[in-house]
């Protein structure tokens, strides 16, 4: 990478990452953002609902723009790692089981898909931040998960191999 392109990369991560992150979270809350404006009160709970949800990422998208450095071989492994072992926690199932729940409040319903995505983010952040393919498939990860329940049969073959991935990362 060249000194001009190193200068450029904190001004585009900084103007695309706040709104990649929701925009890659958004898809998924469409579910609960129908479901919440056809049980409660109607059209205008929706846009609340959604802003609240999509805030949240936003503020995840500005502090991982703000914190974001890139990780060496190893940290990056570890990352992974780390992001694969919390894909099995109780507190990963927990987030999980609630974000599928049906709750009043985006900014409620965001924390605890916050808490049900971390370990997807920690790939995007070891991996590569602004792949727009990578975000994609955390993307399609994250709807699977919101929309059908816990199956030991996808999530420890998926939580795997992140750990693997780490493995073979920090190796290199």
């Amino acid at each position: 990478m060249t000194s001009m392109e190193m200068g450029t990369m904190p001004m585009t991560m900084s103007a695309s990452s706040v709104p990649m992150m929701a925009a890659m979270m958004l898809p998924s809350a469409v579910p609960a953002i129908a479901r919440r404006a056809r049980e409660h009160d109607g059209a205008l709970a929706a846009p609340a609902f959604a802003g609240s949800y999509v805030g949240l990422w936003a503020f995840a998208g500005l502090a991982m723009w703000l914190l974001y450095r890139q990780p060496s071989a190893l940290l990056a492994g570890a990352l992974m790692v780390g992001a694969g072992l919390y894909e099995l926690t109780p507190l990963k199932r927990e987030c999980r089981r609630r974000c599928r729940e049906r709750v009043r409040s985006g900014l409620r319903y965001g924390v605890y898909c916050f808490g049900s995505s971390i370990g997807l983010m920690l790939v995007l952040v070891a991996v590569d931040a602004m792949s727009v393919a990578l975000m994609a498939a955390i993307a399609v990860v994250v709807l699977t998960q919101k929309l059908l329940p816990p199956r030991l049969a996808l999530d420890v073959p998926l939580a795997l191999a992140i750990v693997a991935a780490g493995v073979v990362i920090a190796a290199t």
